[in-house]
């Protein structure tokens, strides 16, 4: 077993580092600005030199890197809140989605015009009038009506509903039937009358599309529904589970970054004479951001690894999503510790990296939800005079 990035990933990994650090990364003050012309460049450049994509499949005209190749990738990426939309990454969730549940319609309308870049997508299942981390208890309802859905309902947080074509959204389909049976996901075109955007919503002062929308008799036709009737969760699982490792590898390059720029304030800040880095309080910050991003890289590749093996790693996946979440937190919140005042200021990435990195222990499912459900299926094994394993996971 070796944790090195295979010798067949590191040409493409070294070329996005360098992709990131050299243009993505210059470029942030105009990308926080919303400068469409400048991400369109960055964009145009990365499919020229074969950078585009990269995790979608080489059918849809993606990169076609295989799942676990993907995430290392995705590591370095993840150094920029924009390296997904500089790199066209941030459809793959959707862009899987519909390759697997899509009808031949619904790929040409929204499936190969999202893998180009040339549409954006948005999710809708939370609603700000229930606990988002109880998903059963959804209240949005579409009704068949003739050939028509017919979608009642009020979402917040889906994220790009202003700039995208589409909303694939999470309804009450079937009232009779078992909780987790009851729903079904239907594209809904974001022009739809009845489709309205009340306002987008600013997470901890930061903008990013997250909308707030209501449905009001919103129309579309029955060939809309997404897969099968009552099958919503079916297919919620297979995109948050990939989705949340995704996360995690970008949460660790967020932290190299951060890394990064708290060891090179320690050589380059002098306080009573000497360097910071001389300073024991500050070399405690070295070490336990080291031993922190180390923990969440090998917990992150583990359950990678348990996903492309066939698992579906619900134990893996819950555990490095908390995991991940509180690491990059603590670890920007030391560089910022580190910076001083500095580190409270848009003079470095560390303020804007900070505020997102809280609503990671959020969005997703929150860190008591994931830590319920670990615990619970760990002590499952339990029952029946069994044990955990752990080299057998």
């Amino acid at each position: 077993m070796t944790f090195a990035v295979p010798d067949s990933v590191r040409p493409v990994r070294d070329a996005v580092h360098a992709f990131m650090t050299e243009r993505v990364e210059p470029a942030e003050p105009a990308l926080c600005d919303g400068d469409a012309a400048t991400l369109r460049e960055l964009q145009e450049e990365a499919k020229k030199e074969g950078l585009w994509a990269l995790g979608h499949p080489r059918e849809l005209g993606g990169g076609g890197l295989p799942f676990l190749d993907y995430v290392y990738v995705n590591e370095v990426q993840g150094r920029s809140e924009f390296g997904q939309l500089a790199l066209g990454t941030f459809t793959l969730q959707d862009s899987l989605m519909l390759h697997e549940h899509a009808s031949g319609g619904q790929r040409e309308r929204y499936l190969e015009p999202l893998v180009r870049g040339d549409i954006w997508p948005s999710f809708a299942m939370t609603e700000p009038d229930v606990s988002s981390s109880d998903p059963t208890q959804i209240q949005t309802e579409a009704v068949l009506d003739g050939g028509e859905w017919v979608i009642n309902g009020h979402k917040w947080f889906t994220t790009g509903a202003s700039r995208a074509a589409y909303t694939t959204v999470m309804c009450r389909t079937e009232p009779d039937a078992r909780p987790h049976l009851a729903f079904s996901m239907i594209l809904v075109p974001t022009g739809t009358p009845g489709y309205t955007i009340v306002r987008e919503t600013p997470v901890l002062g930061l903008g990013g599309a997250h909308c707030e929308v209501r449905y009001e008799n919103v129309r579309v036709p029955a060939a809309n529904l997404l897969g099968e009737r009552g099958h919503g969760f079916v297919i919620a699982q297979k995109r948050l589970g990939p989705g949340r490792i995704f996360h995690c590898m970008r949460w660790l390059g967020q932290a190299q970054r951060a890394f990064d720029l708290m060891c090179r304030r320690l050589h380059g800040r002098t306080a009573f004479g000497e360097p910071l880095a001389k300073k024991q309080l500050m070399r405690q910050h070295v070490f336990d951001s080291y031993t922190e991003i180390q923990s969440a890289r090998l917990l992150t590749l583990h359950a990678a690894h348990a996903v492309d093996a066939g698992s579906d790693a619900r134990v893996e996946i819950g555990a490095i999503k908390v995991v991940g979440a509180r690491m990059l937190h603590n670890v920007i919140d030391r560089a910022i510790q580190v910076y001083g005042a500095a580190g409270l200021t848009p003079d470095t990435p560390l303020d804007r990296m900070y505020r997102h990195a809280r609503a990671g222990r959020i969005y997703d499912g929150p860190d008591e939800v994931h830590i319920d459900s670990v615990g619970r299926r760990v002590l499952g094994a339990y029952t029946s005079g069994g044990s955990w394993e752990f080299g057998l996971r």
